[in-house]
């Protein structure tokens, strides 16, 4: 396994700055964002940036696991559909130019809405997910889709049965622990049912459960990564186990993103190595 970290906790810094800072603290994978808001939004990459980009992922020696293009696939307005299609499609044709020595990354997104849209909505969910999904097969992306407390696709039991009825292997899961942490559902049974179906995974820090609770940066809360680590290499996960700093801690107002990184990295690195995954 390797250590990744997203962009996601880092939205207005330069890509320049970030890979920069990450691989000097000794990232080994790096998770761009290209959602609206971010310094490396889709529609802002032409073509010459896009070139750049998977340049200096290679300069630094960097792997790129995934890219992050979150959009709602449960959206019943037809413009703002077409717009989440839009970006969606257009994220998996990034996947497909930022191939690299490691292969192509694939894009981790989220099905949007809540729980109580996922019964009627089961359909529209497979008929468009199905959609997503062939339309990746044809670029030889993978659609890594994540389980979120208080979206539509919560619950372990939603992602098998998705997985089983989608049933193609450019579809697997984007696996982050802390949704199911914090609905109280325990590390070694929720790892061994979704990790040997997780393309790229994220991890946090997290206090509490639904609904009182919170997101943390790695090194801040009570979680037990070396557990996790551990449960993750006897489900058989080789792949990158990627930090990722929520919204809720980017809202503080000291909310500092390079050294936001730099405790993640001392956290995970500490981990890898009590797990036995280091020297």
């Amino acid at each position: 396994m390797k250590i990744g970290y997203s962009t996601w906790g880092m939205p207005t810094l330069p890509i320049d700055t970030a890979l920069e800072h990450l691989k000097k603290l000794g990232f080994e994978g790096v998770e761009p964002t290209v959602i609206p808001g971010w310094s490396t939004e889709l529609d802002t990459l032409d073509k010459a940036e896009r070139r750049r980009i998977r340049q200096l992922f290679d300069q630094h020696g960097l792997e790129m696991p995934a890219v992050a293009g979150h959009r709602s696939l449960i959206e019943e307005d037809p413009q703002a559909h077409t717009e989440n299609w839009r970006r969606l499609t257009g994220a998996l044709d990034l996947c497909a130019e930022w191939a690299g020595p490691e292969g192509l990354p694939c894009l981790d997104t989220t099905l949007g809405g809540g729980p109580d849209d996922w019964a009627p909505k089961r359909e529209l969910i497979l008929e468009r997910l199905g959609k997503l999904v062939e339309y990746a097969a044809g670029r030889g992306v993978v659609v890594a889709i994540e389980p979120h407390v208080s979206s539509s696709l919560d619950l372990p039991d939603k992602a098998l049965w998705l997985l089983a009825q989608i049933n193609s292997p450019y579809f697997k899961l984007n696996f982050d622990i802390s949704h199911f942490e914090v609905m109280g559902l325990p590390t070694a049974p929720t790892v061994a049912a979704l990790a040997p179906h997780a393309a790229h995974t994220h991890v946090k820090d997290q206090r509490g459960v639904v609904p009182d609770f919170e997101f943390l940066i790695p090194g801040e809360g009570p979680f037990d990564f070396v557990t996790y680590l551990r449960e993750m290499k006897k489900a058989g996960y080789t792949g990158h186990i990627t930090a990722e700093v929520s919204i809720m801690v980017q809202r503080r107002p000291n909310y500092d993103p390079l050294a936001a990184a730099t405790l993640t990295y001392q956290t995970l690195e500490r981990a890898f190595r009590q797990a036995g995954l280091r020297p």
